[in-house]
């Protein structure tokens, strides 16, 4: 295993945002940047001048002098691309949804498991600074038993590129599943969703999806009954950016912020004393600290609120250092499992487990609300 990687980037839309923080880390040797955008990768190219440049990912995977490749090209091409990079003999990290049908999660678990090489999928939302203070908050005790948990991401995606026109809302869920299912530490069981609203006639032509907006309930494994609802809406729903979750416990209930830069809201309940009357809870703003401690010196900057790539307010990028501060702390992850030969914590069970829930969700909207079993791939 080198002691340096040579990493290449591929997808310089909204990849752009890692170029720096993959040339300023310790472990890396050599970035190479890659988009058939020959505008779009001449202007990342002026403003990373250490970094190469290739035009195609088969020139990439032609070059054994690359050790790993990080997708983030459009959605209909992750499997694929994937599948090519796995059996190409390099690492892979992909941008989510790690596929959109079950048939490819199992043919990425094989590539996978006949590669030998890691395969992370680069779910933002279990490395925000919300969810891991969420998860310091849950091993203090603090939550007690977990009643009920919630996921939203509401996000209007009217004109982004031609790939998003229709998509179904749960096949690109991940962002408020992961999240609810990491912090607790199971997989969903089985589903129930309903599709909700009125799409244009055009955008149900590219995927047959007749839904701008659909919820599910989702029965998760564990000894004590535990459910989660999610809500995904992509389109005619006028309603601002949102990723967030709820932890609803029996002495603690979290709920992330509503509006961007606002604290999450810690709800406490009050102890019932002998005669009391109800009990009440007490809500709190929290101060979250942004765990740039957890990485290597070089790239702690990079969870603050920097705009990397020049785009703009999008929120993706604005909310300290992309997504929550998470970006950093994905591209360490990644990178120190290779070095460290070790499976990356979010790796193909997990986000096999993490985006199959939206995939069957859909089905069961398409069903009515016919419950669906989710497959286990571990």
């Amino acid at each position: 295993m080198p002691n340096q990687l040579h990493v290449a980037l591929v997808g310089l839309g909204f990849g752009s945002a890692f170029a720096e923080i993959y040339l300023s880390h310790p472990d890396v040797a050599q970035v190479t940047l890659v988009d058939s955008n020959h505008e779009r990768l001449q202007t990342q190219s002026a403003k990373h001048p250490l970094a190469r440049s290739i035009s195609t990912l088969a020139a990439v995977l032609a070059d054994p002098a690359v050790d790993a490749v990080h997708l983030n090209s459009g959605i209909p091409d992750h499997a694929r691309q994937t599948i090519a990079v796995l059996q190409a003999g390099k690492h892979c990290a992909c941008t989510v949804p790690m596929a959109t049908s079950l048939d490819d999660i199992h043919a990425i678990i094989t590539a996978r498991r006949e590669s030998g090489k890691n395969y992370m999928m680069m779910e933002t939302q279990v490395y925000a600074r919300e969810f891991l203070h969420a998860c310091e908050l849950r091993d203090r005790g603090t939550f007690g038993r977990l009643q009920f948990l919630r996921g939203a991401h509401y996000q209007d995606m009217e004109n982004w590129p031609s790939y998003w026109q229709g998509l179904p809302p749960m096949w690109y869920a991940t962002h408020a599943v992961a999240p609810c299912l990491a912090f607790a530490q199971t997989r969903a069981n089985s589903v129930r969703c309903l599709g909700s609203g009125t799409m244009r006639a055009e955008l149900k032509q590219p995927y047959h999806n007749p839904f701008p907006i659909e919820t599910a309930i989702f029965e998760l494994e564990r000894e004590e009954p535990l459910s989660m609802e999610i809500t995904r809406a992509l389109f005619h729903s006028a309603r601002g950016y949102e990723e967030s979750f709820t932890i609803y416990g029996e002495d603690a209930t979290l709920e992330a912020p509503q509006l961007p830069n606002e604290a999450p809201v810690l709800f406490r309940l009050s102890a019932l004393g002998a005669g009391s009357g109800p009990r009440h809870s007490t809500p709190e703003r929290l101060y979250v600290p942004d765990y740039a401690h957890r990485l290597p010196p070089e790239i702690r900057r990079f969870c603050g609120a920097v705009e990397l790539d020049g785009r703009g307010e999008h929120p993706s990028v604005m909310h300290g250092g992309g997504h929550g501060g998470s970006h950093p702390h994905l591209v360490n992850e990644f990178v120190r499992s290779i070095i460290e030969a070790r499976a990356p914590s979010c790796n193909e069970i997990a986000g096999a487990h993490w985006t199959a829930p939206g995939i069957c969700a859909h089905a069961s909207a398409l069903q009515g609300g016919q419950p669906v079993m989710i497959p286990n791939f571990a």
